[in-house]
């Protein structure tokens, strides 16, 4: 479903029949986080989903203060792959287990 800013995201809830106003996000439902809808203007989870769509991927979301922007709460995602059993450290690439790319590139010219 699409976020309040345009993007595309699987965790994003929004129900809006019958003149209802109901929008939340289920990743950080899911850990008890507190959920806004500036949150979603800079939120890393639909540029992962779009990168990577590996079915073992699972991300936790906690929402944060970094030190560049101090006032500012965003979402911070880390990535665990159930398959490999370690922790992903880019979630927009993968394990690199699980996709593995071919290991043999030709470029002719």
């Amino acid at each position: 479903m699409k976020t309040p800013f345009g993007a595309e995201c699987p965790h994003f809830y929004g129900d809006y029949f019958r003149g209802r106003n109901v929008e939340e996000c289920r990743l950080l439902k899911s850990d008890g986080q507190a959920w806004s809808r500036d949150l979603c203007k800079f939120c890393p989870v639909p540029e992962i989903s779009r990168a990577n769509a590996c079915e073992y991927m699972k991300l936790t979301a906690k929402v944060g203060r970094p030190l560049s922007a101090a006032f500012m709460r965003r979402v911070q995602v880390s990535a665990y792959c159930e398959k490999s059993r370690k922790k992903v450290t880019e979630p927009q690439v993968g394990c690199g287990e699980c996709h593995a790319l071919p290991f043999k590139f030709e470029i002719k010219p």
